[in-house]
């Protein structure tokens, strides 16, 4: 059976599958570094960093610190759950645009 953090990592995966995004899943532990977001990547040339949560899940300061960091370096990183997956289309999207500008958008397709 699925968590509904596993729904929400499978439903980014896909989103991000269709846009052709480079990304993996970072270990946490052991040598990898705390309060990494759960999934990480390139797309077009840019990183970008998704931290995924079910239900009203909060991120943890250290978290936060991690987010506050790829920002401070012109890096994508957004937090989403069940109601905001979306916005991982559109995050792509403005990367996209970044390069190709608004015409040439890539749209994502239904693939449920």
């Amino acid at each position: 059976m699925m968590t509904p953090e596993k729904k929400v990592k499978a439903e980014v995966v896909r989103i991000l599958k269709v846009y052709g995004a480079y990304y993996f899943y970072p270990v946490a532990g052991g040598y990898g570094a705390a309060g990494i977001p759960d999934i990480v990547g390139c797309y077009n040339g840019r990183f970008f960093a998704v931290e995924c949560k079910a239900g009203k899940g909060k991120t943890t300061a250290l978290q936060d610190k991690n987010i506050a960091q790829i920002h401070g370096q012109a890096g994508y990183a957004i937090v989403v759950n069940e109601t905001n997956t979306q916005d991982v289309a559109e995050m792509m999207k403005r990367i996209w645009e970044i390069d190709f500008g608004t015409k040439e958008t890539k749209e994502i397709k239904e693939t449920k």
